[in-house]
């Protein structure tokens, strides 16, 4: 009864329909011309007997408020939204929704989706191999393009090293066709890590050179270090001697004997010529 006229036209109000803003009365025509939003999709005004539906600043008529593809009314219905098109649930997943890597279904908007070396998944999908648990965000592990838990991966797949019986995660060594971690494959003898060295096998265990020499290597007759195959390929045995290659040599001039002939004198050896004078 305190709004009489239009605050805009000034005319009366009396038996005609208003509308209030900011506690003032406008008459229908002048509150359309004024505040009435523009219908995104028919560009009308919406004027004020109408319902306006709003989203993101944009505003619909009721009776326009529908799919851009189908034509289905949104109305009170889950929608998504694509370069500020509007689109039902259904066509949207058809246009743009990925499908998921393990069941092939579509990934509907709203729902968790979860991404993987550039494919996607339904949470319920994403699942451990072995143990059927969701994965979500843990530490896990690809084999033949199937998805594995860190604990199954191990218990599956994982080599265990032939020397603690632990499991490898990474690196690690194969000696005699068995895996072992670097800091486990070491010498038989000192202990020293081998990973990266020169090594002897002797009965299926590794040495450092030097601890083979010292335990099974033969000591050269002429020079007295040990005969190993670290030391060249040539070594020459008589009887119950060894020489290496280069110092199988004539005990009197010095010559070598490799592929000569030769004879002994107590324990040297000589060349024909300084055997013979």
């Amino acid at each position: 009864s305190n709004h009489t006229n239009c605050h805009y036209c000034l005319q009366s109000l009396r038996g005609r329909k208003y509308a209030l803003r900011e506690e003032k009365a406008y008459c229908v025509t002048c509150y359309d011309r004024l505040f009435a939003n523009p219908c995104q999709e028919c560009k009308q005004p919406i004027e004020c007997d109408s319902k306006d539906l709003s989203y993101k600043g944009h505003h619909w008529h009721e009776r326009c408020f529908r799919c851009a593809k189908c034509s289905r009314s949104l109305v009170e219905k889950p929608f998504a939204a694509k370069d500020e098109v509007l689109l039902c649930t259904e066509c949207y997943s058809d246009e743009y929704s990925s499908r998921c890597f393990h069941c092939q279904k579509t990934i509907m908007p709203g729902s968790r989706k979860m991404d993987f070396q550039g494919s996607s998944w339904h949470e319920s999908c994403f699942v451990c191999q072995h143990c059927r648990q969701p994965l979500g965000t843990k530490p896990l592990i690809t084999k033949d393009k199937e998805n594995y838990c860190l604990p199954c991966f191990e218990k599956q797949f994982a080599h265990r090293c032939y020397s603690c019986r632990k499991v490898i995660t990474s690196g690690g060594v194969s000696y005699h066709d068995q895996p072992w971690h670097k800091e486990c494959f070491v010498c038989a003898g000192c202990q020293t890590q081998l990973c990266g060295q020169r090594f002897i096998s002797q009965d299926e265990s590794p040495y450092c050179v030097d601890c083979f020499s010292k335990l099974y290597a033969k000591k050269c007759a002429a020079c007295k270090k040990p005969i190993t195959a670290l030391g060249g390929p040539k070594f020459i045995s008589f009887e119950e001697r060894q020489w290496h290659g280069e110092c199988f040599r004539c005990g009197k001039c010095s010559a070598s004997l490799v592929g000569q002939g030769f004879l002994t004198q107590q324990e040297d050896v000589l060349c024909h010529k300084c055997g013979s004078s």
